[in-house]
């Protein structure tokens, strides 16, 4: 099981977020979902997404979430970014607390860390996401949403 200094990481994320339940979730990530192996989640803000959307897809736009794959094969799967600033603005619009926003994006970073891409993967992903939210307990993912 991977530390928890390890699993989710904050900066710049409003403090009035329930942390020790977005910790229990990404435990609950690692553990079923990822089977085991780490990977280590960043929430923080818009401007941190930005740069980073920037620098790594040549997108300047903020984003809310990004996944870094380690292509280490049986070691670490990578690392997500999560904009908190566009998570708030998402969980608003679909009715539904930050924290399960956040959840749903990390998620739908997880999966891509596992190496889905639902641009290419003729609704592999998009299955799977569809499967371990309703497992999970989670309102409409991202793929969905684009759907509608």
């Amino acid at each position: 099981m991977p530390s928890q200094e390890r699993l989710l990481l904050y900066r710049r994320a409003p403090a009035s977020l329930n942390r020790p339940a977005l910790l229990e979730f990404a435990k609950r990530l690692c553990q079923e979902v990822a089977e085991g192996r780490r990977f280590t989640c960043l929430v923080t803000g818009d401007r941190e997404l930005r740069r980073l959307n920037l620098q790594f897809l040549g997108n300047d736009c903020p984003t809310d979430v990004l996944s870094f794959p380690s292509g280490e094969p049986g070691g670490d799967l990578g690392e997500i970014a999560i904009s908190a600033d566009r998570a708030a603005a998402q969980a608003c619009q679909f009715s539904h607390p930050v924290e399960q926003e956040i959840a749903i994006l990390m998620l739908h970073g997880l999966l891509h860390l596992l190496g889905m891409d639902h641009a290419r993967d003729r609704g592999r992903m998009a299955r799977a996401e569809a499967g371990w939210r309703k497992t999970l307990g989670l309102g409409a993912g991202l793929i969905e949403r684009v759907r509608r």
